[in-house]
């Protein structure tokens, strides 16, 4: 299995889940920004499109979850990466690769365990409600000029 950095190959996204490099998608284009010579005739910029729901060996649960938090990116059920950081498109097509993984990864993590409430213990009350006593024992002293 290619490491991550490699821009061709499948993407390891988890351990259980990879994205075959058949269905990834590219497509380069003009990147904007400095280039010298070179500007007017590299085409630097990468777009990684992939369809999310459509990957072999998502269980049904992932898939939901998948749906639910990538839906406002998804455009006809695609999701699209672009990358045009880096004057060379192969480093371009490295950084979209990350990113498309670190998406997916993102989207797949479950949920964070709920906050339990807490009650204050005893003892930190009584301090509150004499500090409160107190500041006000204090403005109360200020008032009187005897």
């Amino acid at each position: 299995m290619p490491a991550i950095d490699d821009a061709s190959g499948d993407l390891p996204i988890t351990g259980s889940l990879v994205v075959p490099a058949g269905v990834l998608s590219w497509r380069f284009s003009r990147s904007s920004g400095p280039g010298g010579q070179g500007v007017n005739t590299a085409d630097s910029r990468v777009e990684l499109s992939v369809r999310p729901l459509d990957l072999p060996g998502l269980s049904e649960h992932q898939q939901q979850r998948l749906a639910g938090r990538l839906g406002s990116r998804l455009v006809d059920g695609v999701l699209t990466i672009a990358a045009s950081e880096h004057r060379q498109q192969l480093r371009n097509r490295q950084a979209a690769r990350e990113r498309m993984a670190a998406v997916l990864r993102a989207a797949l993590a479950p949920p964070p365990p709920s906050r339990r409430r807490t009650k204050p213990t005893k003892g930190s009350q009584e301090r509150r409600i004499q500090a409160k006593k107190q500041r006000g024992q204090l403005k109360k002293q200020r008032g009187s000029w005897d």
